[in-house]
């Protein structure tokens, strides 16, 4: 039961992020495997409308963080709150933003480094301290945070140690000129009603997905049976990020810093959630390599030489793919 209600899940966020297919699957694997996500793309490419739709079909509350410069750790976590009374006083805490179900953190590279470490230690932790309390998220917690690649000016960009802690990074780029016209279409038509002056279909509410759908599944997926060969090929795509040079010069001179072991668990979870989408019972290496990208990307540290050869990391993972042998 808990696939068909995924796949409706799926079926209507595709529904209203139309050309961008495969972020609507990201978005589903990481909140399946229980991780956070960073989605990086130009303004206006869907990234807030994708979670915003994700929260929309699931019973969940949705919170939104705009960061800011000028944002302190307390907007996003809470803080204490002083009330009075006849009664007496106390103080009370006041939960930030951050408690809730899904949390769209939209452009994090804005917020100051301890507004992001604030974020991210919530999310490591799933829990916040305040005053010698500790506070615990819910038991369905996913963040998406957002970032723009070209701005620079008044931003602070991630550390590694700290890109490290999202599960995946996914990159948006622009739909197919075909989608552009399907898009436009389906933003006119959640505008305007129906000639009858009706609502159109599109506004009428739906029935939302309950969480609990999204806890069998994740039971599910922990029994997908993973055989030693596809362990060793994931352990052997990571190592080779570590070193390169056992592999090729050209990895060599491109890899400064390889993946920590994180990157092997997040393409363990990863890939038995892609297995488990596609109704397969094991893992095989084509849902690893389907994910590997998103769990790679923001765990490499290229060198200055490669850098200065526009070289990306998809590029460097492209080629670990022909050099690591496949089980």
């Amino acid at each position: 039961m808990s696939l068909s209600q995924i796949q409706a899940l799926k079926t209507r966020m595709q529904q209203s992020i139309i050309g961008q297919e495969d972020v609507v699957e990201r978005l589903i694997i990481g909140l399946l495997a229980n991780g956070n996500l960073l989605v990086e793309g130009l303004p206006g490419l869907a990234k807030t409308r994708a979670i915003k739709a994700l929260a929309k079909n699931l019973e969940a509350d949705f919170s939104r963080i705009q960061f800011t410069p000028d944002l302190l750790p307390s907007d996003v976590t809470g803080t204490e709150v002083y009330y009075q009374a006849d009664t007496g006083s106390e103080f009370r805490f006041e939960q930030g933003p951050i408690f809730a179900n899904i949390v769209l953190g939209d452009e994090i590279n804005r917020a100051p480094a301890k507004v992001q470490a604030a974020m991210l230690e919530a999310m490591e932790e799933r829990q916040v301290t305040v005053a010698g309390t500790t506070h615990h998220m819910p038991a369905l917690f996913m963040v998406m945070a957002t970032q723009n690649p070209v701005e620079q000016e008044g931003t602070y960009p991630l550390p590694e140690a700290q890109l490290d802690r999202f599960l995946m990074h996914i990159t948006i780029d622009y739909p197919p000129v075909e989608d552009e016209v399907l898009i436009m279409n389906l933003v006119r038509g959640e505008e305007n009603p129906s000639d009858d002056g009706k609502p159109s279909a599109a506004s009428h509410s739906i029935e939302q997905i309950p969480q609990q759908a999204v806890f069998d599944a994740r039971k599910a997926i922990a029994a997908i049976h993973m055989s030693e060969p596809i362990k060793r090929y994931i352990a052997d795509l990571v190592c080779a990020t570590r070193r390169p040079g056992d592999y090729s010069e050209e990895l060599n001179r491109w890899i400064d810093v390889g993946a920590s072991p994180r990157a092997s668990l997040a393409l363990d979870k990863c890939s038995r959630t892609h297995a488990w989408l596609k109704e397969r019972d094991f893992v095989d290496p084509e849902d690893v390599r389907a994910i590997v990208h998103d769990c790679l990307r923001h765990r490499l540290m290229l060198s200055y030489e490669a850098r200065s050869e526009g070289v990306t990391p998809d590029v460097v993972i492209d080629a670990l793919l022909t050099h690591v042998a496949l089980p």
